[in-house]
């Protein structure tokens, strides 16, 4: 089975609904994102099939959870989950916001090359960053630390707004240690053919009512 069919198999598997353009643009970003890997390390997986499963899958299990017109992607690296998001949903606003100046100009590469209207770039650190307006959902991958997370955003985020953290094991011990945040629901995500386990983590402020 070549890359096209997996993805297209995969996506059936995760009841997610793409047209054809849509996947092949999705693929278009994998590709670009291998060849820029072997200058840029952008990502430690360089085998394609992973790069499927473990980037733009893992990315498009999202999908569902993302509810708002608008979404940041903090700590971004090479663009995941925000620019697969973006990709899959041309009417919702993403920025992708990462410090490496590097990861920066491939997520600015990457929208120039695939025409994505939608993709802001930013290169700040995520403290520093002060958006024209916030965010009603802010979604991160690399933040290893859900109090970090929250401390470095809170600014940006929304009232009643939703902070989104992929995790892998269910991290018991961060929740138990969270500040100024309260967990609001928690996703078991299903990649087919990533058999490590994956969380979605929801967050809200803990001052403000679901």
């Amino acid at each position: 089975m070549n890359l096209t069919q997996a993805f297209s198999t995969a996506l059936d598997e995760m009841g997610i609904d793409l047209d054809a353009a849509i996947q092949a643009k999705l693929l278009d970003y994998l590709a670009l994102l291998a060849k820029w890997n072997k200058t840029y390390n952008l990502t430690a997986i360089h085998e394609p099939e992973r790069m499927l499963t473990h980037h733009l899958l893992d990315s498009l299990a999202l999908l569902p959870h993302i509810t708002a017109p608008r979404l940041l992607d903090v700590g971004s690296g090479g663009g995941l989950p925000g620019i697969p998001l973006a990709i899959a949903r041309p009417a919702l606003q993403v920025t992708v916001l990462d410090a490496n100046h590097k990861k920066a100009a491939f997520m600015q590469q990457a929208v120039i090359d695939l025409q994505l209207a939608n993709v802001e770039v930013v290169c700040d650190r995520s403290e520093a960053y002060r958006p024209a307006s916030p965010f009603p959902q802010i979604v991160c991958r690399a933040f290893s630390d859900l109090n970090e997370f929250v401390r470095a955003t809170r600014h940006a985020l929304a009232a009643n707004g939703e902070w989104l953290a992929m995790k892998g094991v269910y991290p018991n011990e961060e929740i138990a240690l969270l500040k100024g945040a309260r967990l609001k629901r928690d996703v078991v995500l299903h990649v087919p053919g990533l058999e490590a386990e994956r969380h979605l983590i929801v967050l809200q402020a803990e001052e403000e009512t679901a």
